[in-house]
């Protein structure tokens, strides 16, 4: 079964050559250093982790977390080369729809940028409003995925939000011309940033288990919304990891609208 799994693959492969050349011919050096480091992340380490909870409170799973940061760094990694392929053809709007998806923050510099140098071009404004909408649907699906209780009270909250945010950057959109877009934001994946990343979810984690043991779900709450301030990713997880009942649904999505505020 392996070995006819494994010559269908090749078979396939060997057929999609030309697409591949094509892929590989739009990247630069850079992009395929970052694509050797997202193959290190995700299937070098995460086969070797063990997978039962650990550390202070049992608040830590090694094959958990890895595979959050792999989920996290792939969603903007995934992001960052259809930004490359598509965006810089397209226009300012398809590299803020885009670039949206794994950093509107990066986006909104990048095009405030713009804004203020003689490359404006007029399409900066509906860059940045349909950036941060794109932003919204992005942390909804991270929830959906990862702390899947809260989806329903998180999406009511967000919805407001959503609504204003796409009607502004369709009204901007409207009145813009096309140019050509931006150079993309930096490229996402790093080694040192994803470590940082799974030291702040780990240190996230006990802190929300201390928090519950000692204040409640008022004190997970507070944690989240100053932890989401910093970053929302890591507010998400280390909601989607507290026990069933630590915190009321209401109150940890207000908590994690609150990150989108701060954001």
């Amino acid at each position: 079964g392996l070995a006819l799994a494994a010559a269908a693959v090749v078979v396939l492969i060997l057929a999609l050559r030309e697409e591949l050349h094509g892929f590989v011919d739009r990247l630069d050096e850079r992009d395929i250093k970052a694509l050797a480091r997202f193959a290190v992340i995700a299937l070098a380490i995460l086969p070797f982790l063990p997978d039962e909870p650990f550390g202070p409170y049992d608040a830590w799973n090694a094959s958990t977390l890895w595979w959050v940061v792999i989920l996290v760094t792939g969603f903007s990694f995934a992001g960052y080369i259809a930004n490359r392929i598509f965006g810089a053809r397209h226009g300012t709007i398809a590299t803020a729809v885009i670039g949206g998806v794994y950093s509107s923050t990066a986006v909104t510099q990048s095009l405030s940028q713009r804004l203020g140098s003689s490359e404006r071009s007029g399409a900066e404004p509906a860059g940045i409003a349909l950036a941060s909408a794109v932003m919204y649907f992005r942390v909804l699906l991270l929830v959906a995925v990862l702390a899947t209780s809260l989806l329903v009270e998180f999406t009511l909250l967000l919805f407001p939000a959503i609504i204003v945010g796409l009607a502004a950057g369709w009204w901007l959109y409207r009145r813009a011309p096309t140019a050509a877009g931006p150079a993309p934001p930096g490229n996402p994946i790093a080694l040192v940033p994803a470590l940082t990343f799974l030291v702040f979810l780990a240190v996230a984690a006990v802190a929300a288990r201390w928090a519950e043991a000692r204040f409640g779900q008022d004190g997970i709450a507070v944690l989240l919304l100053i932890m989401g301030s910093l970053d929302v990713d890591a507010a998400i997880v280390t909601a989607g990891n507290l026990p069933p009942g630590a915190i009321s649904a209401k109150l940890a999505a207000l908590a994690l609208g609150g990150t989108i505020l701060a954001n």
